[in-house]
């Protein structure tokens, strides 16, 4: 028997290597003459790069960047140098994400992706031809301008001073020009694909403040201020860049992130799952398997948009290869992803508190392959 390993990250608990090294070692001892294929993935949050890298030949770069407050902060990334087309992997979060802050600290109005331009320049100054981006995870709304102005480009404010405190979230509204012509030259010799999958506008109620600056730490009020900054910001796109972002999917990922993304890097965006399921070649790697094992930390009705374990579960299908996701918790809607794909789930931390669960996840994890293996035949 062949089995397949390819979990999400436990958020807090596991990485996704973790998590595949713990489904291998369990299927070796449930069956020691199965043979384990170790293929962790990423819906392109966290782990994005890790997963990629793994999978490719790389050279991991690390280096200081700026936090969300403008702190230093080490942060990776990988350069791959597989063809002829040397390719950065980059993950927002480990220069602007929520993750750095502590509760305390989380405040929307105050945050800039700074350092995740930072990332982008040190790929630019390593030759990279193409930069794939994961954005989940974010701490920010601003637009993507303290990206832009880590890339050299310049904003103003009213009084036609240049800003030159990396751009926050709070600041938005006092941006009077945008000037472009210092920007990095070789942003325009480099394809940036953005792994995502929301599809949100950059403004109005199903934008980037409304929806997701309240998981920030922004107030009621400050949501209001926010989502009046992106509308300006999205002005100044229009009539100072030539470039209408406002309400392309997408633009307001990652606080806006993603419309800065569009304008000032011409980014194209896929979904996540499907960038990282093409970069660790499942395809070619799931066939002739008997058994795909996933997991993530939960599974429930939202599994269906876009979560990994379902889109690995379709990808194995393709090959007829039927997929159990193991998962820390099941919530409301979960029986739907049997109609979705998955051929079976298996809750791993089944009447314990969360706690207990994240806390024993490796432990759990190895009893449900092994129950899996079992269920399999």
């Amino acid at each position: 028997m062949k089995v397949i390993c390819a979990p999400d990250s436990f958020k807090g608990s596991l990485s996704a290597e973790q998590a595949a090294d713990v489904m291998a070692d369990a299927i070796h001892k449930a069956s020691p003459t199965a043979e384990a294929e170790v293929c962790p993935i990423s819906d392109g949050g966290e782990g994005f790069v890790q997963v990629i890298a793994l999978a490719n030949g790389h050279v991991q770069m690390a280096g200081d960047y700026s936090d969300p407050l403008g702190r230093p902060v080490g942060a990776v990334w990988a350069l791959l140098h597989g063809g002829d087309t040397p390719t950065a992997v980059i993950e927002m979060a480990t220069a602007s994400g929520l993750i750095l802050l502590s509760s305390s600290e989380r405040d929307p109005t105050r945050t800039t992706t700074y350092g995740t331009g930072q990332l982008i320049k040190h790929a630019l100054e390593h030759k990279a031809k193409k930069i794939l981006i994961g954005i989940g995870g974010s701490s920010t709304n601003d637009g993507g301008c303290g990206m832009a102005q880590a890339l050299g480009v310049c904003f103003y404010n009213v009084d036609g001073k240049l800003i030159k405190h990396p751009i926050t979230g709070g600041m938005l509204e006092s941006i009077k020009r945008i000037d472009v012509s210092q920007a990095n030259p070789r942003l325009r010799e480099v394809k940036v694909t953005v792994a995502c999958d929301v599809t949100s506008p950059l403004t109005g109620p199903n934008g980037a403040a409304h929806i997701y600056a309240p998981q920030k730490g922004a107030t009621p009020q400050q949501v209001e201020q926010l989502d009046a900054g992106l509308r300006h910001l999205a002005e100044l796109f229009r009539d100072q860049l030539g470039m209408d972002v406002e309400d392309r999917p997408g633009a307001g990922a990652a606080g806006g992130l993603g419309a800065g993304l569009m304008a000032f890097c011409g980014a194209e965006f896929r979904p996540g799952l499907e960038i990282v399921l093409e970069m660790v070649n499942f395809d070619k790697r799931v066939q002739g398997c008997d058994l795909c094992l996933t997991g993530e930390g939960r599974l429930d009705g939202q599994s269906l948009n876009g979560k990994a374990v379902i889109g690995v579960a379709q990808a194995a299908a393709k090959h007829n290869v039927p997929t159990i996701a193991l998962v820390g918790s099941l919530g409301p809607g979960h029986e739907k992803s049997l109609d979705a794909g998955l051929k079976d789930y298996i809750e791993i931390g089944r009447g314990l508190s969360t706690e207990e669960s994240m806390a024993r996840a490796a432990e759990l994890l190895e009893e449900a392959t092994v129950l899996a293996i079992e269920m399999h035949g």
